[in-house]
């Protein structure tokens, strides 16, 4: 991919990134573990370094107040901010993103720091 591809598709992930938690208003303080609560986890674009944040609830299975589906290797939840599919998995930090789009969509990664 060209470098100005590149820049755009960082700055379609910040973007929607920034948009989702306009809307949620922030981040709610990390209150526990798996299964009691909600968490903050920080994540980076290799590419631009931007870092934002996504918040899971595992009381409600959500992921920033989106329905989210939980596996033991996987997160997956769409975004309502974005229209985008994302996938974490949960073994490596690794987020992917599938924005679709008239013009076959784009693919976006980054890289969240877990807690375990």
């Amino acid at each position: 991919m060209g470098s100005k591809l590149l820049q755009s598709l960082a700055l379609t992930a910040t973007l929607g990134a920034t948009i989702a938690m306009s809307v949620l208003g922030g981040v709610a303080p990390a209150t526990g573990a798996e299964g009691h609560g909600a968490t903050a986890i920080t994540c980076t674009n290799p590419i631009s370094g931007a870092t934002f944040q996504i918040e899971i609830d595992y009381d409600r299975n959500t992921v920033d107040a989106n329905p989210a589906r939980f596996s033991d290797s996987q997160i997956r939840w769409k975004a309502s901010a974005d229209g985008g599919n994302y996938t974490l998995d949960r073994k490596t930090g690794n987020l992917t993103v599938v924005m679709a789009s008239s013009t076959g969509g784009s693919f976006l990664y980054d890289r969240c720091k877990l807690d375990n």
